[in-house]
């Protein structure tokens, strides 16, 4: 520790990120994603973007990608707030909407950042077990809170929970900020976005990290009611007024824009997804239904952690996390073809 640290730094504990290997000719299937790559048109317009202009600021309020992200899903400009990375707009909503005189109330089994951030900010938190099923409970968040928070569907576990079930958590919560997390919701999901016109207190953020390929560019959207969004807006402009570069905003419109190439990469995760859940469940593995771009899954007869040093020493990598409930499990990002037959011949090999 040193002298020099702020005294709220001693206590962090960081987000650890699923790894980026340096080797060569790893089966890379431990960090969600998209196999299928960038729309060819998001490319142009980012290699377009690529020139003298770079001298100038990009525009600070991204007008142009917030009213592509409203028309797309048919809201007001000013119900859109764009940041660097969903992770970035996370930050500001647990910043700017959570800090309030109860705790926030979030699934035990869940995204990992939730926890960062309420040490960041000094938050208080309760987390809400998930069923027996892995599954949420709506009834289990009405209940005292000072804002709650799931990722749907859920991660790690892939589950997806239905938009009438999402509503009653929203309902049951008039008074607090309810954020929906939905960065996997295009590969079978449902988005809440069609319940924030009904609810003032619902807040949906999505990115294009994965369904739109565009994990290396770092660009997240939130929808919701325009007091909640104001609100994200004072956070960003006190902290990064400039939060998305021209080559970013010029790929993300675009990757909004081609609506085809969108589609048709969704559809080949979920074709592969249903594949290699067939044939994990022939090799023994219980697999939990998912809807989103991985599986996770566990074998009654291997450990979980046995399982991925096997596979590592055979070239693939996948997650594990080595938590209480889900420690026997294995998170699988669903890769091309050829990546989700090594899995499972690698698998093959050890159970």
């Amino acid at each position: 520790m040193s002298k020099y640290w702020s005294p709220v730094v001693k206590d962090l504990v960081p987000y650890v990120p699923g790894e980026q290997p340096k080797l060569d000719n790893l089966v890379k299937l431990n960090t969600n994603e998209n196999p299928y790559g960038p729309s060819p048109r998001a490319l142009v317009a980012m290699q377009a973007a690529l020139d003298d202009s770079l001298k100038l600021y990009p525009d600070p309020e991204s007008v142009e990608l917030k009213q592509t992200i409203a028309s797309y899903y048919g809201v007001r400009g000013d119900q859109v707030f764009v940041g660097n990375g969903s992770d970035e707009v996370l930050a500001h909503v647990f910043f700017g909407l959570f800090q309030q005189d109860e705790p926030i109330l979030f699934p035990d089994i869940s995204y990992s950042f939730y926890p960062v951030y309420c040490g960041l900010y000094g938050i208080a938190s309760r987390v809400v077990p998930l069923n027996d099923r892995f599954e949420i409970d709506p009834a289990d968040y009405e209940q005292a809170n000072g804002g709650v928070i799931f990722p749907n569907p859920n991660a790690p576990t892939g589950r997806f929970l239905p938009l009438d079930q999402v509503e009653r958590v929203v309902s049951a919560n008039p008074d607090r900020v309810v954020v929906i997390d939905e960065a996997y919701v295009d590969f079978g999901g449902e988005s809440a976005v069609a319940l924030v016109d009904r609810h003032p207190n619902l807040l949906v953020i999505q990115t294009l990290s994965k369904s739109r390929s565009l994990a290396g560019m770092r660009v997240g959207f939130a929808i919701g009611d325009s007091e909640l969004i104001e609100a994200l807006q004072r956070v960003k402009n006190s902290f990064n007024s400039y939060p998305l570069d021209r080559v970013a905003q010029a790929g993300a419109q675009a990757a909004f824009e081609d609506e085809t190439y969108f589609r048709q990469s969704c559809d080949g995760v979920i074709a592969e997804r249903d594949r290699v859940t067939a044939e994990l469940e022939a090799l023994g593995f219980d697999v939990l239904p998912s809807r989103a771009n991985f599986v996770f899954a566990r074998h009654p007869l291997h450990r979980g952690d046995v399982l991925m040093t096997g596979l590592r020493e055979q070239g693939v990598i996948v997650r594990h996390f080595n938590k209480p409930r889900i420690s026997e499990f294995l998170r699988i990002t669903i890769g091309m073809p050829e990546q989700n037959d090594a899995l499972l011949c690698a698998l093959g090999k050890m159970v």
